[in-house]
């Protein structure tokens, strides 16, 4: 079995996490750069200070939010990976029974880094439409000389080319540790377990010991639902300062970043939990239990981690804009005292409590449109 391009197109969680951290880091990476090419035009004490702190800011805005994103996508790319590999254990196992060596199989996981490259190439051109009016609002003072946009060929190669080859090599790297597993297992569909076994003495209830297995069986959904709750907190409380602290341009992209990642990831995560215990929730079903304990078994366990992300994503927005105010921006006049938005954070708070439960309570009811007949004769 080889992996084919239609499958690769599935994993669009990669393509939108690449293109916003491709859009970001181009946007301050190429103005970085042009920067860089007047620094022996400035003649006063006021622009050098204010271009040491438009250099800084470029640094720690790439390093912070493309490393963030980086490694959410490695995260991602491997949740895709094993979910592929276990899903198909079946077939994989044949293929390597007829002969097939784990490298055969594992380089045509490669594909995946199609998804890399679609998302940095859409980033990459959307950055260089934003860019003339960003360049204009970065200096809206009038601090520095004219700025003219330029178009930067290395930025190209290593925002596309060389994170495509990153993540398909990874892929592959990634498929063979997966696939180092005894051909009779993957032929049974046995997936490894680190996870102790519980006997029937545990005193607890069906619903409760469901969901601690669920949690159990995927814990890199924790991780995408704290992910996704730490983007919508930290995003717009974040872009709720911007009007201030920098340009309502900079606030609506923020903003529209934090919400595409808050539901991409929250999406990913959630139907993948469905969709893998169709068949306890069919079984659930027919021995009486209603959508309420359904849900609860299979999406409450999820919580906890959800309003954790919340928490950690408040005090992260916090901490940066802090960092940039009092120590990036510390030699600039006008730039106005920054501390926590208590009204902001409770108003996200309350949005996000409607939205995430609102959400949860939407699936929980779908689960009643999952066809009986069909999970329980597979």
């Amino acid at each position: 079995m080889i992996v084919s391009i239609k499958d690769s197109v599935k994993l669009f969680g990669i393509s939108i996490m690449t293109c916003c951290a491709v859009t970001v880091c181009n946007l301050f990476l190429n103005y970085y750069i042009d920067l860089k090419s007047i620094a022996d035009l400035i003649d006063n004490q006021y622009a050098q200070a204010f271009y040491d702190a438009q250099i800084m800011t470029a640094k720690v805005v790439c390093a912070v939010s493309g490393g963030c994103l980086a490694a959410t996508t490695v995260v991602m790319l491997f949740f895709y990976i094993k979910h592929y590999i276990d899903s198909h254990s079946r077939q994989i196992g044949i293929l390597k029974a007829l002969g097939y060596s784990d490298f055969k199989i594992a380089k045509g996981f490669s594909v995946f880094g199609l998804s890399v490259l679609v998302g940095c190439l859409i980033g990459y051109l959307l950055s260089f439409l934003l860019m003339p009016q960003f360049y204009e609002l970065q200096n809206e003072d009038g601090y520095l000389p004219e700025l003219s946009v330029h178009q930067h060929w290395i930025l190209f190669v290593l925002l596309v080319v060389a994170p495509t080859l990153l993540f398909a090599l990874i892929a592959v790297c990634y498929s063979l540790l997966k696939l180092n597993q005894p051909c009779v297992n993957l032929l049974k569909g046995i997936v490894k377990s680190k996870g102790k076994n519980r006997n029937s003495k545990d005193k607890k209830n069906f619903v409760a010991e469901m969901r601690s297995s669920v949690l159990r069986s995927r814990k890199t959904l924790v991780f995408f639902i704290a992910f996704s709750s730490f983007c919508f907190s930290a995003m717009i409380q974040m872009s709720s300062s911007m009007d201030e602290l920098a340009s309502e341009m900079m606030g609506l992209m923020i903003l529209i970043i934090g919400i595409v990642l808050a539901f991409t990831t929250l999406y990913i995560a959630v139907t993948t939990v469905i969709r893998s215990n169709q068949k306890n929730i069919a079984m659930m079903r027919v021995f009486g239990y209603d959508s309420s304990d359904c849900k609860h078994s299979v999406l409450d366990g999820y919580r906890p981690a959800a309003y954790i992300g919340f928490v950690i994503g408040s005090v992260y927005q916090y901490l940066l804009l802090k960092i940039m105010v009092d120590i990036v921006f510390a030699g600039i006049e006008g730039v106005p005292n920054y501390e926590f938005d208590f009204p902001i954070f409770f108003i996200t708070l309350g949005i996000f409590i409607v939205v995430y439960e609102g959400i949860m309570f939407a699936y929980g009811r779908s689960m009643k449109q999952i066809p009986l007949k069909q999970i329980m004769s597979e």
